[in-house]
């Protein structure tokens, strides 16, 4: 039997950076930019580093999941390629080149220091199956018991448009999501999350805390991102906020700091702190949290305070439409009439039937459809609230 990721959590009130002293399960993301010296090869001197100070993590009895991203870089360096493609063909082909020179550079840094990783390429499918999801957490935890540092990475050589989840900063919240990690630490060539972006105005100043949800932080995360990775700080605080559902916090801050891993582990000040204001998620709905939308559901007003306040299923009554081309068990966005999103669930009826049932009350469905499966198109078990 494998044991399952045990640990104290981090304080979710008062002095959390002083919490991070006692965080027991990390996921620690490494960029592009810093790991492949923004496209001109590995740094293997900065990737030393950070694994020095993984291994160090380690020893005091905290258990480290590296979310590395690099491989795509690092082929396009031996490919030639002067920017990122943009064609799948072309990514998947330096995917494939360049994975082995990244998953080299770890195993030779962490061998020095007596560890072995265990390599894990994810895609989105991965992830959206029950069994696979579960798979994947087992994987995880039989390698952090063993010993084993985990590195992670998309599975570029393989994805396509379809099930490629898009960049490494969603596959870190994802990671974190599935362990319910302590803190979830994603390393950029910026010091943090600045109030404007700070190669625009040099002096912006950066946000030192705030909780994940905070609205106002869309407008400081902007649109940037690097000329060779896909993660910009859009992509960084969408993944704070997907890690905050399992009451994970989350710390942006700069990969080139010196001992900038050891620094947060002793709760200092430093990088942009994204705290988790909301009660972890049980294992089933950390899971529906994470899936891809496949539609939406656009609710009412009263539909909305219902959903938010008490939890309730989501009844036809309350749904004014439906769009995308979701099927029975897939994940849909729940909108409200000002097109917030206010939840996520699995649909109990693909969309053309949810169509013809919007709007009606439950007892109707079988004099609709010929048939009922649930009186609910979501039902409450299967519905998370954001």
């Amino acid at each position: 039997m494998v044991a399952a990721v045990s640990h104290d959590p981090v304080p979710r009130s008062g002095s959390v950076r002083a919490g991070l002293a006692s965080a027991k399960v990390w996921v620690v993301k490494v960029g592009s930019a810093l790991l492949t010296g923004d496209g001109q090869g590995i740094d293997a001197d900065s990737l030393d580093r950070w694994c020095g100070q993984i291994a160090d993590l380690h020893v005091e009895g905290r258990r480290v999941v590296v979310v590395s991203s690099g491989a795509v870089a690092e082929g396009c360096r031996r490919l030639g390629f002067d920017e990122r493609p943009v064609t799948i063909h072309d990514l998947q082909a330096a995917a494939a080149v360049g994975q082995s020179g990244v998953s080299e550079a770890y195993e030779q840094a962490f061998r020095r220091r007596g560890r072995h990783i265990g390599l894990v390429l994810l895609t989105h499918d991965d992830l959206s199956d029950r069994q696979r999801y579960l798979n994947a957490r087992t994987t995880l935890t039989t390698l952090l018991d063993l010993g084993v540092v985990p590195v992670i990475n998309e599975n570029d050589s393989v994805a396509t448009e379809e099930i490629k989840l898009g960049d490494n900063d969603t596959l870190a919240g994802m990671v974190a999501s599935l362990l319910s990690a302590d803190v979830l630490v994603l390393l950029t060539d910026q010091k943090g999350l600045h109030e404007v972006d700070p190669r625009l105005e040099p002096g912006a100043s950066l946000v030192a805390e705030a909780a994940a949800a905070d609205p106002s932080l869309d407008a400081m995360a902007g649109g940037g991102t690097g000329r060779l990775g896909r993660g910009g700080m859009v992509t960084k605080l969408a993944a704070a906020r997907l890690a905050a559902l399992s009451g994970t916090h989350t710390v942006i801050a700069d990969g080139g700091a010196p001992d900038i891993l050891r620094s947060l582990a002793h709760g200092e000040p430093v990088g942009t702190l994204l705290t988790a204001d909301v009660a972890p998620l049980d294992a089933r709905k950390r899971w529906i949290a994470q899936l891809r939308a496949r539609g939406a559901l656009h609710v009412d007003a009263g539909a909305v305070v219902a959903i938010v306040n008490r939890g309730v299923s989501i009844l036809p009554a309350g749904v004014a439409a439906a769009d995308g081309s979701f099927r029975r068990g897939d994940m849909v966005r729940v909108l409200g009439p000002d097109g917030e999103e206010v939840a996520k669930g699995l649909a109990n009826y693909d969309v053309a039937e949810t169509r013809k049932l919007a709007g009606r009350k439950s007892d109707e469905i079988e004099s609709i459809l010929g048939y009922v499966d649930e009186r609910e198109l979501v039902h409450r078990d299967n519905l998370v609230v954001l």
